[in-house]
């Protein structure tokens, strides 16, 4: 009588491995969790960008290809390893066509031009300045969109009406028309004057989204209990509620970058953006484009390499954005 009552119930067998495979099937979360409550929010949106794969690889080639624009030639005075220069014509080696082999660069590894200036230089020349256009064009709009977003969102009322209505007025208006006209009004005063100018047209898409995450924070319990206190409105703005848009902030300024540098070769293109003597890659495509035929490796050089930067830029946006989604599941080691 004793044995069959010591005997386990059938029943509670099962109930027992069910409870077992419950704890087994959760252990990865529960691992995950507790080696990640020592990290803060910063670190745990680096680590999740460190394991973005095509970020990782997409950041790597755009600083060898920054690195390699800036020391080749030299920049702000500080000479460059390369030893030809972009302005000056040389006799033309290889019928122009480029002498990069398998295990050398040659002369002229990119080739020459019509009148036998080294290609290599040129190219660079003009990824110096596509970029430099590209940055200001996007810490000029981030700056303006944010500041648009944030003040309409949080004030609302008359003042959100008029920035919005302004807003819109920019955005009804085709960029590529307006750029077009600032191009042939700024180009022939310098590539900073025409990036700052440029960098006040491309603004409107940030500053839509920070004033609809402003409009949502504006109504936490941190930012009443600010008000409360007696915080002045632009301290709760850059303390409070800027803080908390900054992921949408730097993810859109990185494709903001992505954008003003299709912009800018476009405008080259149709002529009224960077202007001879200086040179950007979307101006080497207008300049070669009868060339593509004859000559493919003009045209080839400077289309890639646009379609490199761009789509570099972009992954790392995608990046960017996985890592401050609060719902990202990478796993974090």
């Amino acid at each position: 009588m004793q044995q069959d009552n010591l005997e386990p119930n059938k029943e509670e067998i099962k109930n027992l491995d069910e409870a077992r495979f419950d704890l087994t099937e959760l252990d990865d979360e529960v691992l995950d969790n507790t080696a990640t409550k020592s990290y803060s929010q910063g670190q745990l949106v680096l680590r999740r960008f460190l394991h973005h794969r095509a970020a990782m690889v997409s950041l790597v080639f755009l600083i060898f290809i920054v690195i390699l624009a800036f020391t080749s030639l030299g920049f702000a005075g500080i000479p460059g390893w390369w030893k030809h220069n972009y302005l000056d014509p040389m006799p033309v080696v290889n019928g122009g066509r480029p002498t990069m082999g398998w295990f050398s660069l040659g002369e002229h590894p990119m080739g020459q031009d019509n009148i036998g200036k080294d290609y290599f230089a040129l190219i660079m020349r003009g990824t110096q300045k596509s970029l430099i256009i590209a940055f200001i064009v996007g810490i000029v709009s981030t700056l303006i969109g944010t500041a648009i977003g944030a003040i309409s969102g949080y004030f609302r009322g008359p003042v959100e009406s008029i920035l919005m209505r302004l807003t819109d007025l920019f955005i009804v208006i085709p960029l590529l028309v307006l750029a077009a006209v600032i191009g042939s009004m700024f180009g022939t005063k310098g590539i900073l004057m025409l990036a700052f100018m440029l960098g006040l047209l491309s603004w409107t898409g940030l500053a839509r989204l920070v004033r609809g995450e402003v409009l949502s924070l504006r109504e936490r319990e941190f930012v009443s209990a600010a008000q409360a206190l007696g915080a002045k409105p632009s301290r709760i703005i850059i303390k409070h509620i800027l803080p908390n848009c900054l992921g949408t902030i730097i993810v859109s300024a990185t494709l903001s970058i992505a954008s003003a540098i299709l912009l800018e070769t476009g405008l080259s293109y149709l002529g009224f953006g960077v202007r001879a003597p200086e040179t950007s890659l979307g101006l080497l495509i207008s300049n070669y484009q009868q060339t593509f035929s004859t000559r493919p490796w003009l045209f080839f050089w400077p289309a890639s390499l646009i379609l490199a930067i761009a789509l570099s830029i972009n992954f790392i946006g995608d990046g960017l954005r996985d890592a401050f989604d609060p719902r990202q599941k990478r796993k974090v080691s």
